[in-house]
């Protein structure tokens, strides 16, 4: 039976607790892994290109001049972004646009692989040329690769955070 509730309320934002950062954390993390077994030991294996999104990421420092060794380029890549800056996008930005402008009716899939879409068209087509790079690196091999692993790191990640939603 539909409700007469807005979509906000049937979803509200999660309060950022402990628990929800925890949740963050841990489906940050399994979205980070599963990219990278795509993007870094999958993908190769098959002959097609590996990523290196640290290396994005140490561009991404050296362009504005700060520590870029490979040490700061693991950590943007796995903490920064994995664990905090793309599960915040998730839960506080795109999700609750996603209702406002779908209605919250659809299901966790479709949303999860648009935003996996957006995530590529930020990291490859945006950071990219502000590190300096070519923009979406000239559409190579490596453009698709991160275009599967940007999706693939959504899925994951909403998946992961719809099982802990039902504990």
């Amino acid at each position: 039976m539909p409700s007469d509730k807005p979509a906000s309320a049937l979803h509200p934002i999660p309060a950022p607790t402990i628990a929800t950062l925890g949740m963050m954390f841990v489906a940050g993390a399994a979205g980070t892994i599963a990219f990278d077994f795509w993007g870094q030991l999958v993908s190769p294996a098959i002959g097609w290109a590996g990523l290196s999104p640290h290396g994005l990421a140490r561009s991404l420092l050296g362009a504005f001049g700060l520590p870029n060794g490979d040490f700061a380029g693991y950590f943007v890549h796995f903490y920064l972004v994995g664990l905090i800056g793309y599960p915040v996008g998730w839960l506080y930005v795109f999700r609750p646009l996603w209702r406002r402008v779908a209605g919250g009716g659809e299901g966790w899939l479709l949303p999860a692989a648009v935003y996996g879409v957006g995530l590529w068209v930020f990291a490859i087509g945006g950071i990219t040329a502000v590190a300096g790079l070519p923009f979406f690196l000239n559409f190579t091999g490596i453009t698709w690769v991160a275009l599967i692993g940007h999706v693939l790191y959504a899925l994951v990640l909403v998946a992961v955070m719809q099982l802990a939603a039902r504990r």
